[in-house]
């Protein structure tokens, strides 16, 4: 989808390569006149009279010759191409004797290509270049110094290159305007894909925007933990709330959720309802062990944040205790691209998932269950309730579940957290997550609820 977005882009551009190949015959044709009218006017002797031809075939020789480098090789194929155009233009300057007008538009045409292509530092090559070309043609040939320039030939000379640097210029003009067009339309592309992003999980979207995985039908089988959840008695809820009132709970909790799925580097596969799909492991993982106690701790964080959200709900005259049950297991699924090459989801099948779900359907308010190939990943951390073996549909035997407790660190003396629900009051104290600029805050807010129910008469 990326190399897609940029190559729609780049179609709106001119081809540079074809742009600096204008830009080279259009300055060896300024050279091949100022030859041609120098030797028309006996400026020059009809010995070089055969830099004419050579200078209108090269242009189209070199584009020839470079072109399959040009592939493989294209930044070391540009600087040879241009140290070579350097040293034509020495070498043309001393077998011209070093005539002052067509000398010195040789060095304007040559630096301003540089300029073009590269900046100072082209720039500086091509001087080097240059001056290489002109020491060891001077060498070679023994040149007759003619500094003087006619008329006509400096009228040439002057007249083609300014041809060619107006040409020049306008082709960059006109490639600038290509790439401002084709920014314009990659920040479109991807304002367009931020919107679209929103239909699948973040880890998911950029594993296919970045190209690690193809848009295409296609499986594999990894060991991934799956999670479901939902909540107990929202359908009694549905019931008795207008529609506008659900939908508002029914967000503000899977908006929730959400976050903290992701926070724990959780795969969103899909909500349903108030029911929520997370897998652990693809498409990134940390191993089979991490990416267990990632799923539970999230599981944890879910149940802890539930009391947030009942507070909440209370405050909008929902007394109703909405719980969150949830069902983890670990095992090898199938995941990838499932469905058609015009509509396709990313999603896990198999019998993992499977027991997942049911783990989720046969735990009460407020309970976390997970299976025997969870738990032995994650016991050494987390502390789980053996809960014996239950019946579950679709599986010949039996299946050994554990009821999730809570993080060892947080249990005993030292636990890390308080929470206490009743009538009319809601605590939820976790110590770990409280700053040290929050702390006195806390405590103020505290004493102040302790005051006011000390305070209060109660009939």
């Amino acid at each position: 989808m990326k190399l897609s977005l940029f190559a729609r882009s780049a179609k709106q551009l001119p081809d540079p390569r074809r742009r600096e190949y204008q830009s080279r015959v259009l300055a060896y044709l300024a050279a091949a006149a100022s030859i041609a009218a120098g030797t028309y006017s006996q400026h020059f002797g009809y010995d070089i009279l055969w830099l004419v031809p050579y200078t209108l075939l090269y242009p189209h020789l070199a584009q020839r010759l470079s072109q399959r480098f040009k592939h493989s090789h294209p930044q070391q194929t540009d600087l040879a191409l241009m140290v070579i155009d350097a040293l034509h233009a020495g070498a043309g300057m001393t077998l011209l004797g070093y005539s002052l007008v067509p000398s010195l538009m040789f060095a304007l045409t040559l630096g301003f290509s540089a300029l073009i292509i590269g900046g100072l530092r082209s720039l500086t090559i091509v001087t080097l270049g240059a001056l290489c070309g002109a020491v060891l043609s001077f060498l070679v040939v023994s040149p007759v110094l003619k500094l003087n320039t006619p008329p006509l030939v400096s009228a040439v000379s002057i007249l083609f290159t300014l041809l060619y640097l107006c040409i020049a210029a306008f082709l960059v003009h006109e490639q600038a305007i290509g790439l401002a067009l084709a920014r314009e339309e990659v920040k479109k592309e991807q304002e367009k894909a931020a919107r679209l992003a929103k239909y699948l999980s973040p880890q998911v979207w950029e594993s296919i925007f970045s190209g690690k995985k193809s848009v295409r039908l296609e499986t594999q089988r990894k060991k991934l933990t799956v999670f479901f959840s939902d909540i107990k008695g929202f359908t009694e809820l549905s019931e008795e709330l207008e529609a506008e009132a659900l939908t508002d709970v029914l967000n503000t909790y899977l908006n929730e959720m959400s976050k903290i799925a992701l926070k724990y580097g959780g795969t969103i596969d899909k909500f349903i309802g108030d029911a929520v799909m997370v897998f652990f492991g693809d498409p990134t993982t940390q191993g089979a062990k991490k990416d267990a106690v990632a799923a539970v701790s999230m599981a944890i964080a879910m149940r802890k944040h539930m009391k947030v959200l009942r507070q909440q709900w209370r405050s909008q005259g929902i007394t109703k205790p909405l719980e969150i049950r949830m069902g983890i297991n670990t095992g090898y699924c199938t995941v990838g691209n499932f469905g058609a090459d015009t509509r396709m989801d990313y999603t896990i099948i198999g019998r993992e998932v499977n027991l997942a779900s049911r783990l989720e359907s046969a735990s009460e308010s407020g309970e976390i269950l997970i299976s025997h190939e969870t738990y032995s990943m994650i016991k050494d951390v987390i502390m789980c309730r053996d809960k014996g073996q239950i019946s579950v549909k679709g599986f010949s035997r039996p299946v050994q579940i554990y009821q999730v407790v809570d993080f060892r660190r947080d249990l005993g003396a030292s636990a890390s957290y308080l929470e206490h629900e009743l009538q009319g009051f809601s605590m939820y104290l976790d110590t770990n997550s409280i700053q040290n600029y929050d702390k006195e805050r806390v405590i103020l807010a505290l004493q102040q609820a302790a005051e006011k129910l000390r305070d209060k008469v109660i009939y």
